[in-house]
């Protein structure tokens, strides 16, 4: 077991300000075991509702009656098969003095718990629970946590084989099960061929005209199977940043499987030497190295973008907070090295820093203003965007 105390922090200082929080993430990724942790801490008491078993959902028949006369923290697991219970939740939450405070589990993000917004807009407070990250398994496990991925039971399992098999076992359960309990009626088969098509895109613009034309369907049928794998947390779709440039500059975004061991498993890579053969290794590393720095920046969607103009200078990822901004560049190499094209886009983009992320052992200085990073120490030698 690897403990997760940043995010513990995190939940921790959410629900003590707010009446309601939402623990988003994908399935497996850890939230029952987060939330069971914290609501160990509490003197005052807590009580779990999983609402994927039967005996919980019948003690949620009267809603009300069940929720009002508790206190301590109440946990509700998979809230997404219960989103009657938003209105409840509402009416709780207004009571003076908060006697009880609410963590709602869902593996569907806020778009597709819409209710959530509605009903307790104010009142709530979001927060996304992502994989393993560096900082949770040491930097000396970099390779490893690239290859599996970031499941705690994909990344914590006793071989590669057992990895791969639990992996295997998730897109399956995740395409038959947990998609239509969504109420989503897009077929298993149509969604895993379209999943593993986007594999082989990771890291590349969406057209989704050419995934339409593919699927042999149309672009509204491509647009709404990727709106399904973003809002479960399976893809990162990475939003272009426009600048009042008189380039071209590209204005769709580029997509990513979220997780490197899915990636992997999609791509029917196995192993280490298979990854470092593969013609999507390059994009895989991005991927993953794109991931850890999003999470050391604690950024959110709204703060990140990529940068690309026509037939000219790109960027693989832009954080920026406010007046803030910080440029990365992100290579598969042991020795990094300044190009016309980074030069470049700092001189369009305005950027006060630029790093290269490597692959290599080390940080140091790579220019003027440009900072060769290495992806197993971003955690350390990288600093916190306030």
């Amino acid at each position: 077991m690897v403990l997760r105390a940043r995010h513990l922090k995190a939940v921790r200082r959410l629900i003590d300000r707010n009446p309601v929080v939402a623990l988003l993430g994908a399935r497996q990724v850890g939230k029952t075991t987060l939330a069971l942790e914290l609501a160990q801490e509490r003197k005052s008491g807590a009580v779990h509702f999983d609402l994927e078993n039967s005996t919980d959902v019948a003690r949620l028949t009267d809603p009300m009656m069940a929720l009002s006369g508790l206190k301590g923290i109440a946990v509700l697991d998979e809230i997404q098969r219960r989103p009657d219970l938003f209105p409840t939740l509402r009416v709780l939450a207004d009571r003076p003095g908060k006697p009880c405070r609410f963590l709602v589990l869902g593996s569907a993000s806020p778009d597709l718990l819409r209710q959530s917004s509605e009903s307790l807009a104010g009142r709530i407070a979001h927060y996304e629970l992502s994989g393993l990250a560096l900082d949770e398994v040491g930097e000396a496990a970099c390779e490893r946590r690239w290859l599996r991925g970031g499941f705690p039971r994909s990344y914590l399992a006793r071989s590669n084989r057992e990895s791969i098999e639990w992996r295997r076992d998730f897109v399956k359960t995740f395409l038959e099960r947990d998609i239509p309990q969504l109420g989503i009626r897009t077929p298993a088969a149509t969604l895993d061929r379209f999943w593993t098509m986007l594999a082989h895109y990771h890291g590349q613009v969406w057209n989704a005209s050419e995934f339409g034309r593919a699927l042999g369907s149309n672009d509204k049928a491509a647009r709404s199977y990727l709106d399904i794998l973003c809002s479960t947390f399976v893809v990162r779709r990475l939003r272009p940043w426009h600048e009042n440039l008189k380039k071209r500059q590209v204005k769709s975004p580029k997509v990513y499987i979220g997780d490197a061991g899915l990636l992997h498993t999609l791509l029917g890579i196995s192993t280490t030497h298979e990854l470092m053969g593969h013609p999507k290794v390059g994009a895989s590393w991005e991927g993953f190295v794109a991931e850890q720095i999003i999470a050391r920046l604690g950024a959110g969607d709204r703060e990140t973008y990529f940068w690309s103009a026509h037939a000219g200078p790109e960027l693989d990822l832009l954080v920026v907070r406010g007046n803030r901004a910080l440029g990365f560049e992100i290579k598969l190499t042991v020795a990094p090295k300044v190009t016309k094209s980074m030069l470049s886009t700092m001189e369009y983009l305005r950027l006060p820093r630029l790093y290269v992320v490597h692959g290599g052992n080390e940080t140091f200085p790579l220019g003027r203003r440009i900072v060769a990073l290495a992806a197993r120490r971003v955690w350390t030698d990288l600093a916190p965007l306030r």
